[in-house]
């Protein structure tokens, strides 16, 4: 897909949405490197994403191709008092346009809200351990490794490990 990354649009998570971004969580191999079960209902990721209910902490954004999901990212402040300095990030890639700087540009994009808009410290979020692809782009926007829970989750039958990754802003 030659210059097609140009053309991919980032926008928050509505309405419109929520049937691109069921699809997407429903596709077996996006849902293999998340910790959401396949095929949830539409009214579940409408609640995931805020719809219907105000939540200024939480920022869930949709990459679009043509006007089709082909990626989300959400950002989620942690609510309790003493960790609101804090922030969790999940997302997802559909499998045709994955290692071609979607990830990428929706992290980027997370990110600079998180630092320049709501001045988090600190972002976070489980990966599975052998999520080679994932751990590399979360590496280059400078999370690192702060530990590994083994038998976290069930994937395909099994308990596998995911790594406990944080990227920590340094106050100027």
């Amino acid at each position: 897909m030659p210059n097609a990354c140009a053309s991919i649009v980032i926008e928050r998570c509505n309405e419109s949405h929520i049937d691109g971004l069921t699809a997407l969580y429903s596709e077996p191999s996006v849902a293999a490197q998340t910790l959401q079960l396949p095929y949830q209902s539409r009214e579940l990721w409408r609640k995931r994403v805020g719809l219907g209910q105000e939540n200024e902490g939480l920022v869930a954004l949709v990459a679009l191709h043509q006007g089709s999901v082909i990626g989300s990212c959400s950002l989620i402040q942690v609510t309790r008092v003493r960790r609101a300095h804090c922030a969790d990030v999940a997302m997802g890639v559909s499998p045709a346009w994955q290692r071609q700087g979607v990830g990428s540009r929706l992290l980027a994009t997370v990110l600079e809200v998180a630092d320049n808009w709501m001045n988090l410290r600190r972002v976070e979020l489980t990966v599975y351990a052998d999520n080679q692809p994932a751990i590399g782009l979360y590496q280059k926007f400078g999370f690192e490794t702060e530990g590994r829970l083994r038998d976290y989750a069930v994937r395909g039958g099994k308990y596998v490990d995911v790594l406990s990754m944080a990227r920590l802003r340094c106050q100027a």
